[in-house]
């Protein structure tokens, strides 16, 4: 981890340089860094997994507890219930580009009560607009990526890869109200020759407002499209296609830097799934 750190801290400089050219005034002198730190409650139905926007954490845990434990749960996987707490490392290279990359820790009750916090997974991504709106009439494009890795790095181990695309349509010069539409599209392979997860497609459209006093919120609305999970030859978590829904309550400040951000989710597989997220992000650097 701590040679991910340091090569995370490496590619901040050549990236920042890239676009240093466009235009040298908006670069702060120093990056913002800070840890993003989420703290993330979720209920999961019997039979599937922690599916749903931007949560490869918890699911790359589950997974890897779901693929360890199978041969023990003959009736298939129980409801539980997870609380994570994420601790990435974010710097955002400039308005453009964030790199980031830390831990995570997970406990879970399957039924038999709370097992102990532990160490679950680690992760690493990146977040770039490939073009700003500007005023323009294209809107803003956004690719982000995360790879994410279970722990312990052993029989049953998860790797994740979660890649999302955003368009941003700003209708008003200050980009404090716009229309959102997106594809999230995440893949799962497991250490083991007995098991699969197939990929989980998000299809999604939402919009967003700013009110002067710097509170924002965002919703999206989208359809969940997610091809099971087998282990052994037998139905680990069954496939879907349902909806989604994800509604975002965040305070800026005026450079649009998040000071406090809570977010629920909404995710039928076909049974509900329940999830909350707070978000309060502690600064070492600030713009």
């Amino acid at each position: 981890m701590r040679a991910a750190a340091a090569g995370l801290l490496c590619l901040a400089v050549p990236a920042g340089g890239a676009f240093a050219a466009d235009d040298e005034e908006e670069k702060p002198a120093v990056p913002n860094i800070y840890l993003d730190l989420r703290t993330i409650y979720a209920t999961i139905p019997a039979g599937t997994l922690p599916l749903g926007f931007g949560n490869t954490s918890l699911s790359a845990a589950f997974q890897a507890l779901a693929a360890q434990r199978g041969t023990s749960l003959p009736n298939g996987l129980p409801a539980a219930k997870s609380i994570a707490i994420d601790l990435p490392l974010t710097v955002d290279v400039s308005d453009r580009v964030s790199l980031y990359g830390g831990v995570s820790g997970t406990t879970t009750d399957i039924g038999g009560g709370w097992s102990s916090f532990d160490i679950t997974s680690w992760n690493i991504g990146v977040q770039a607009d490939l073009y700003q709106q500007n005023g323009g009439k294209i809107p803003t494009i956004t690719l982000q990526s995360t790879l994410t890795q279970s722990v312990p790095n052993e029989q049953g181990m998860t790797n994740s890869f979660n890649n999302i695309v955003e368009f941003d349509y700003a209708v008003d010069e200050d980009e404090t109200r716009g229309w959102l539409a997106g594809l999230q599209y995440t893949t799962v392979t497991i250490a083991s020759p007995f098991a699969t997860i197939r990929p989980n497609t998000i299809l999604y459209a939402g919009g967003y407002y700013q009110w002067p006093s710097n509170w924002k919120f965002t919703g999206r609305l989208g359809m969940q499209s997610f091809g099971g999970a087998l282990l052994a030859g037998r139905t680990l978590a069954e496939s879907f296609t349902q909806p989604v829904l994800r509604l975002d309550l965040d305070r800026m400040d005026d450079n649009d830097n998040r000071l406090f951000g809570i977010t629920a989710q909404i995710a039928w597989m076909p049974k509900p799934s329940y999830q909350v997220t707070l978000r309060t992000p502690l600064y070492a650097v600030r713009n």
